[in-house]
């Protein structure tokens, strides 16, 4: 039986609720709780995961509804115990938190006059409008708040660059500042190599392994996955780039993107030409057949890191080999396939891109919304993709979508290989690998009672410093009999090794091409930019206040804007509010 109950005017952010209706979800008796903010999208999601009654369109975007499917009256009163102490917690938190706390921008800036960033983490249909306050009070913005219209995006950017100011994102998942994780990122050493990225997951896995392999990084500047399109034309990543270019603390520059629009990929590379520093760039899905003169192109993401630290330290690495696999892999007749099961985008493209090279897939192989790859039975699929985290969180944060997807492939005979990424740092779980050597040890073990082996294989994105700890986390993984490797391509090679195809690895030195490419005169960043990049970001804080707890631990100085939807969310107010507010 479905129970409604909606608690006016009582906001809380997205993730909260999110990781809250799956804790509830798990309690005996109850078949399904959902709790989340009373706007219409919502309540769309909670009608089309049959969580919904007509009772929940009485509720306004500011009002906190909980929906339980459970099987009596008395399973009801204990969830609402457990809500209830869920958010005595949460003001319990916030009351013993030291980072101060506003509800206006004028108290955020009055709070701190010098703050140079905004961080915004608030649902899409708000993040344009507090990006533009944040640049009208002087900030650069770091915008992680995803589904913002291309059309706003374009407004801000243009908007931005008036001001000699830099906007990250939307859909920003990850920067480095000064040694400042932000959002979803590492704990990384200082060093001097520099990096731009249009993907969250892309630029952790690089400056992770740079990391590993003893250099350090400067910054680490997202763009969002927009940037460059046609549309925007790659204002964010031209900004980023001359920005490094002037920085004295970074000597050598990547660039990491996924396939951008050509006419914008022509920019870049005429740019990065240009700056007088050594450049790695990937875009990935490309297979590079020459070099630039001051310009290495790079295949893979491992290759990135290991061409970035060869210029960074000006010698040749050693590069460790594979971990030798048993001779006997002990697969059963028809045990062929390969499953990749991703939390990363920009790693679950990685492996989709290097398998459609060894399998000699279709480049264009055609594949279902939320898989990368769909081939002859094997399959990659992006388990951060919208169509998965509609209504649940990220499966970094929480992983319980990837656990029923890992039940269900280790029950298919054909499966002989799970691939899979484990990503570390603040903005992902604090234990991952508890549960998820769990689920990988009772798979394994399953498949062995049918008579099956089944191999997991993977690897850590993430470093010895991040809050996780890394040793931890590997040791869990390899206790449950996953095989864990150095990164995400040598997982891949590995998975591909098991099955019988072997993936070569080419050489880092390609022929240098000389190029007709237009000169382009590097114009030295804004004061504002530069100062950016001088010192510890000075944050103010809009959405999740977890960001905010992790900057300050890594000594940034940060302000809370306790943010809630204008007008309680009634958007014809907020529109009417907004015009009177610029009149």
């Amino acid at each position: 039986m479905l129970h409604i109950i909606i608690k006016p005017n009582l906001y809380q952010d997205s993730v909260s609720l999110m990781l809250m209706s799956n804790k509830l979800s798990g309690i005996e008796g109850v078949n399904q709780v959902s709790v989340m903010m009373g706007t219409p999208a919502n309540i769309d999601i909670m009608k089309n995961t049959g969580m919904y009654t007509p009772e929940l369109d009485k509720a306004a975007p500011s009002d906190l509804c909980i929906a339980i499917d459970a099987e009596n009256g008395e399973i009801v009163s204990t969830v609402l115990e457990e809500v209830e102490q869920f958010l005595k917690n949460q003001a319990t938190a916030s009351a013993s938190n030291k980072v101060e706390k506003v509800r206006t921008w004028d108290r955020a800036v009055k709070a701190m006059p010098d703050a140079n960033l905004a961080v915004i983490s608030i649902p899409g249909k708000y993040a344009a409008e507090e990006a533009m306050s944040a640049l009208e009070n002087g900030l650069h913005v770091f915008m992680f708040s995803d589904n913002v219209a291309i059309e706003d995006e374009k407004r801000i950017k243009d908007f931005a660059k008036e001001k000699g100011l830099i906007v990250m994102g939307p859909d920003c998942g990850t920067a480095v500042i000064s040694g400042v994780p932000i959002a979803f990122s590492n704990v990384v050493n200082k060093g001097n190599i520099g990096v731009v990225g249009a993907s969250g997951t892309g630029i952790q896995e690089v400056i992770t392994l740079i990391d590993k392999m003893g250099a350090g990084i400067s910054h680490a500047l997202g763009t969002g996955g927009r940037d460059l399109s046609e549309e925007i034309e790659a204002t964010t990543m031209l900004d980023g780039i001359r920005a490094l270019a002037n920085n004295a603390d970074t000597e050598v520059v990547v660039v990491i993107s996924k396939p951008p629009a050509p006419k914008v990929r022509g920019q870049v590379v005429a740019l990065l030409a240009n700056i007088g520093k050594p450049v790695v760039a990937i875009f990935m899905g490309e297979k590079p057949e020459s070099n630039l003169p001051t310009i290495k192109f790079a295949h893979t993401l491992e290759e990135a890191a290991i061409m970035a630290v060869e210029l960074a330290k000006g010698s040749k690495l050693e590069v460790a080999p594979e971990a030798a696999l048993p001779a006997d892999l002990g697969l059963a007749a028809g045990q062929t396939k390969i499953r990749g099961l991703y939390t990363g985008g920009t790693l679950a493209y990685e492996a989709a891109t290097i398998m459609k090279e060894s399998l000699h897939a279709d480049k264009d192989n055609k594949h279902d919304e939320g898989y990368l790859l769909q081939y002859d039975g094997h399959e990659v699929i992006d388990l951060g993709d919208d169509m998965y985290t509609q209504g649940r969180p990220h499966p970094m944060i929480d992983g319980t979508t990837r656990f029923q997807f890992i039940e269900k492939a280790a029950k298919q005979s054909d499966v002989a290989v799970i691939l899979f990424d484990l990503v570390l740092g603040y903005g992902s779980h604090e234990d991952m690998a508890t549960p998820l050597s769990k689920v990988v040890k009772r798979a394994i073990a399953e498949a062995a009672n049918e008579g099956r082996r089944l191999y997991f294989v993977g690897s850590i994105c993430g470093t010895k410093n991040d809050p996780q700890g890394y040793d931890t986390q590997l040791k869990l993984m390899q206790e449950a009999g996953a095989i864990i490797t150095d990164s995400n391509f040598s997982a891949v090679r590995t998975a591909l090794h098991i099955i019988g195809h072997e993936v070569q690895v080419g050489s880092r030195e390609l022929p240098v091409q000389e190029v007709d490419l237009p000169s382009v005169t590097v114009a030295a960043p804004s004061e504002e930019l530069k100062q950016l990049l001088d010192s510890k970001p000075r944050v103010i804080n809009i959405g999740l206040s977890s960001f905010a707890d992790n900057l300050e631990t890594e000594g940034s100085r940060v302000v809370q804007f306790d943010w809630r939807p204008v007008a309680g969310g009634n958007e014809k107010l907020r529109k009417i509010l907004s015009i009177l507010n610029k009149m």
